[in-house]
């Protein structure tokens, strides 16, 4: 009973003795930097732009003609991509945020964030418990009058070790691992984001392409019925060869640009294809057209104070920086001594009933210090190049944070800017189109020569086309708004993170 008693008595101090040297190890200073997360740049003001953009663009006749109107400080909802109404798009881009391999990858990749975060975790915070048990059969040799004889040895021992966290090391190390769990974190966000809005561009590009072609082919219609009245003209002798020959040449000529369109409308639809996570050749994916998709009338801009934390590539950069804060600090607790605790407890008997018997027991409880005296300068040197990797991933984050309000001005200005050139582009093939019908009945009449009625053809077939354009690219830039505005991930219900959004995200048209 005394034996065991003792036994119980040293594991509990032993424990308690352990348990103790951890909370003191836990509760030393941590050198180093504490890293703050750097500010909004001041000079941002309110706005985005040197001068202030007006509330609201210009309208015009036709599609995506309409007024959009800015609206500062108003938030963006999480499912950005729902403000152009098209169930097709809502649906083809939940399937591509669940089968995309790019984000499939990205989640991966914060995983093993994680878990290696718990690997330097559990190896660095806590003890490390070894237990060994052995048993061995050997023979002795005699020696000195002693006798030999072969025996069994039983062995049993707990080991533990452990190292004091006195100057912060252990805490700057994982404050960096954590750091790089969220760049992953953001890096997913990222990915989520880049995801869908190149889903959204690439589904405007090929309504772009379907409505070009489209236009393209009406004005080539017109030129084949115009070249079947000149050609009978021709043979009853009315026109000369040469007006002919025009005819055909002009023809031709708007022929040969179908080919790089259609070429184009194929090459987006396998895009669309790969960002959805399926096979080009795969069936099923929706077609687009300009008129399937509702330009937004309203449109949120988030105030320059709060773009650095909205914009994923920015909150990542961030993190980098705060890994190399991190890194300062482990640098500079390298500099300073080192504690290492260690004790056993164990037993070595002949018979295995024997272990841990008062007279077969051995223990030991030790403590280390270790302390750099020379090392030819390579501390020091390993500190100062922590620190330029800091100023390396500052200057690298301000270079982002310069980058992400030169997205959202480039796009302000892209929205202002495009609708008025819309508005002139719908005048101007306005004014083609009615040119194009007075010199073809000018023409008829024998008012105009037929180079005439050629020029006003091309300009025609020039500014029918360039309005489709003109028209695509406003949905175009007001995708590229609420991307480069971070796309409204902090706003999906509960704060779920990207890798669960797909299932957390309300279905198309339900409230949100």
């Amino acid at each position: 009973m005394r034996n065991q008693n003792f036994r119980q008595f040293r594991r509990q101090a032993l424990r308690a003795g352990m348990a103790a040297l951890v909370a003191a190890g836990l509760g030393g200073c941590a050198l180093g930097p504490d890293f703050k997360a750097p500010a909004a740049p001041a000079a941002a003001g309110d706005r985005y732009t040197p001068t202030p953009l007006a509330s609201t663009t210009v309208s015009s006749p036709g599609a995506a003609g309409g007024v959009q109107q800015f609206l500062p400080g108003q938030d963006i909802p999480a499912q950005w991509w729902t403000v152009f109404r098209s169930p097709a798009l809502d649906q083809l881009i939940r399937g591509a945020l669940e089968q995309n391999p790019n984000m499939a990858a990205a989640e991966a990749a914060l995983r093993q964030a994680q878990e290696s975060y718990n690997a330097q975790a559990g190896s660095l915070v806590y003890p490390s418990v070894n237990g060994q048990l052995g048993v061995a059969r050997q023979k002795t040799a005699e020696t000195g009058g002693a006798k030999g004889g072969v025996f069994n040895l039983y062995n049993a021992s707990v080991d533990v070790a452990y190292t004091p966290d006195v100057f912060g090391a252990t805490r700057r190390t994982l404050e960096g691992a954590q750091a790089q769990v969220d760049y992953q974190r953001f890096q997913v966000e990222a990915t989520y984001l880049a995801l869908s809005a190149n889903v959204v561009t690439t589904a405007i590009r090929e309504a772009s392409l379907r409505a070009q072609l489209k236009a393209t082919r009406e004005v080539l219609d017109a030129l084949n019925q115009q070249l079947g009245v000149i050609d009978k003209q021709f043979q009853l002798g009315a026109v000369p060869r040469n007006t002919l020959l025009s005819q055909r040449n002009q023809t031709a000529q708007v022929a040969a640009t179908l080919p790089p369109l259609e070429k184009a409308l194929a090459q987006s639809r396998h895009q669309l294809s790969v960002l959805a996570g399926k096979l080009p050749s795969e069936a099923g994916m929706p077609e687009f057209a300009l008129e399937s998709l509702t330009l937004p009338d309203a449109l949120p801009v988030s105030l320059p104070s709060a773009l650095v934390r909205q914009r994923p590539d920015i909150r990542a950069s961030e993190e980098q920086l705060h890994a190399a804060s991190a890194a300062i600090g482990v640098a500079t607790a390298a500099q300073y001594p080192q504690f290492t605790l260690s004790g056993s407890y164990g037993s070595s008997a002949q018979t295995f009933s024997k272990l841990f018997d008062a007279e077969t027991t051995a223990w030991n409880l030790a403590a280390g210090l270790t302390a750099p005296i020379f090392n030819g300068g390579a501390l020091s040197a390993k500190k100062r190049a922590a620190e330029a990797a800091y100023d390396v991933a500052a200057a690298q984050y301000r270079a982002t944070v310069l980058n992400a309000f030169q997205n959202v001005a480039d796009s302000l200005r892209a929205l202002d800017s495009d609708a008025a050139a819309l508005k002139a582009q719908a005048e101007a093939e306005s004014l083609a189109a009615e040119s194009l019908a007075l010199a073809t009945q000018q023409y008829k009449l024998g008012g105009i020569s037929y180079l005439s009625l050629l020029d006003a053809q091309r300009i025609y077939q020039q500014a029918h086309v360039a309005l489709v354009q003109a028209q695509a690219a406003r949905y175009a830039d007001t995708a590229a708004l609420f991307q480069a505005l971070g796309g409204g991930w902090w706003n999906r219900a509960g704060g779920a993170p990207a890798a669960t959004a797909v299932s957390a995200a309300a279905p198309y048209g339900s409230a949100r």
